[in-house]
């Protein structure tokens, strides 16, 4: 199996200097080991990006929860009732907007909590 010539590396601060170290064309374990360094440093990095994402989705996730057990609590049966049959009908909510009991779940939540709250 013949392995393919790469040209030099470019310098992007995390492959090691070279200059001065005598590099023979039959040792290919150096290149190699560079190749593999700098993979593993552009995966690390990689993962620190996605570990920062998972968190701040997981964060977004708790604060979406929190909303949607807060607007349950203060929408009236019939609001819920009129959700659930959106949701085993497929139909997204803001179709039924134009009637005048569905509006957004906070203003009639504001509206029938006057002696409740």
């Amino acid at each position: 199996m013949v392995q393919p010539s790469y040209p030099p590396p470019a310098r992007c601060g995390c492959w090691p200097q070279l200059e001065g170290t005598p590099v023979s064309r039959g040792d290919r374990s150096l290149p190699r080991d560079l190749v593999k360094s700098h993979l593993m440093y552009a995966v690390r990095e990689e993962v620190e990006v996605l570990k920062e994402q998972i968190k701040e989705l997981i964060e977004k996730n708790s604060q979406l929860e929190q909303e949607n057990t807060l607007l349950k609590t203060l929408a009236s049966p019939e609001q819920l009732a009129q959700f659930q049959a959106q949701l085993q009908t497929g139909s997204p909510p803001s179709s039924s907007q134009s009637q005048g009991t569905t509006q957004q779940p906070a203003q009639p939540a504001s509206q029938g909590s006057g002696p409740s709250a």
